[in-house]
């Protein structure tokens, strides 16, 4: 004699609707894996939202702070570039109510500093000597660095006044946005390439508290 086991209706659309469920919540654990996957590679955010560039660019790198056109009020000429050391932001004023804004990293504690200067002078892929103070801190630094994309200085750099202090790229583009430097002001690659372009020497910088 052979067994068949005997299942019924209701038994067998319970056993069917078990199977169902748990495929969908095994698709729902994949979608979240790849949007988390997609998330962590391109920079942490909502794709296509303001705050998320692109990887990549020329440069590479990449920050969860995007350029963007920004209504901007103030009493500033056209050219003149704004810095918030609090937001983190510069804002490259172009008249009439607006100004260009892009993400920088600013000085930390002890290094943070406000006032009135001007851009002395523009140089592509500078080279970078660390200054004495900075060779007293950090003794391993080399002494001197040909520029380049391994340059710490980036790919451009705009010099204040008659001071130590830049804006400039960086190698390190994950700390745009943060407040790690010794006083400079550090800028994606890209970000700054486009910012170098539309700088004259002699424009005003404004770096504000």
């Amino acid at each position: 004699m052979v067994f068949r086991p005997v299942v019924s209706c209701s038994m067998w659309s319970r056993v069917m609707a078990g199977m169902l469920a748990a495929g969908a919540l095994l698709a729902l654990a994949g979608a979240a894996r790849a949007q988390s996957d997609d998330e962590r590679f391109s920079g942490g955010g909502p794709r296509g939202s303001l705050f998320s560039t692109s990887r990549g660019g020329l440069f590479g790198g990449y920050s969860s702070i995007a350029k963007s056109m920004v209504g901007f009020a103030g009493n500033y000429s056209p050219g003149t570039i704004v810095i918030n050391t609090t937001e983190r932001r510069l804002y490259y004023v172009m008249g009439n109510g607006q100004a260009i804004r892009y993400g920088i990293g600013v000085g930390r504690i002890g290094f943070s500093w406000a006032g009135t200067t001007a851009v002395s002078a523009k140089k592509e892929w500078p080279d970078w000597t660390p200054p004495a103070q900075m060779l007293a801190r950090r003794p391993d630094l080399p002494r001197h660095m040909k520029g380049g994309i391994d340059n710490p200085l980036g790919a451009r750099a705009m010099y204040l006044g008659s001071s130590l202090y830049r804006i400039h790229g960086s190698n390190e583009p994950d700390t745009i946005g943060t407040a790690t430097s010794s006083g400079c002001f550090r800028m994606l690659n890209d970000d700054v390439v486009d910012l170098y372009d539309r700088v004259r020497v002699g424009a005003r910088v404004v770096v504000l508290r």
